[in-house]
């Protein structure tokens, strides 16, 4: 990342900071929900995105995931470019946020969707609990991560800026 050293403007700015974070958040959604999708929908056919109904009302739920999928990476991708173009993009800031992203929709679907709304489970063998266990572990790690990259971009930031760690 490139910092000026007038003091016109920093890239570093909370503005640039968070859209940072925001970009890389809306990816990670983006890019597990269309992994989830093409992976356990498409290919495995494991269950679709609503499976309390019809098989047609299933594919349709599928399509509209698929679509939120697709709105939010390439949203993303729009924040990025426009985050290069201002000379402003953070490539472990954006990490962070992929991980905090990924990481929250997982969790988000391995607890709520699947076992609060029960709206779909990962697949539907006789010991679930196993499939359950490996997806929310794996969604806890990729959250650690994320919180990891983004204390790290803040000591980093305040290091650029100048400010010594104990004047937060």
């Amino acid at each position: 990342m490139v910092i000026k050293t007038d003091n016109t403007s920093y890239l570093t700015s909370s503005v640039y900071l968070t859209r940072n974070l925001w970009s890389g958040i809306l990816f990670g959604l983006g890019l597990v929900a269309f992994i989830d999708e093409t992976i356990f929908h498409q290919l495995l056919h494991w269950h679709h995105f609503y499976d309390k109904s019809t098989t047609d009302i299933g594919l349709i739920s599928d399509g509209l995931f698929h679509a939120f999928s697709w709105f939010a990476t390439i949203g993303s991708l729009f924040m990025v470019a426009d985050l290069r173009r201002r000379n402003a993009f953070w490539l472990k800031r954006w990490w962070s946020g992929l991980m905090l992203g990924s990481g929250g929709f997982q969790l988000y679907d391995g607890t709520i969707q699947h076992k609060l709304m029960k709206i779909h489970q990962i697949r539907y063998v006789d010991n679930v609990l196993i499939y359950d266990v490996i997806w929310n572990i794996i969604a806890t790690v990729m959250l650690l991560i994320g919180i990891l990259l983004v204390f790290q971009t803040r000591t980093d930031e305040r290091l650029l800026r100048g400010k010594s760690l104990n004047e937060q």
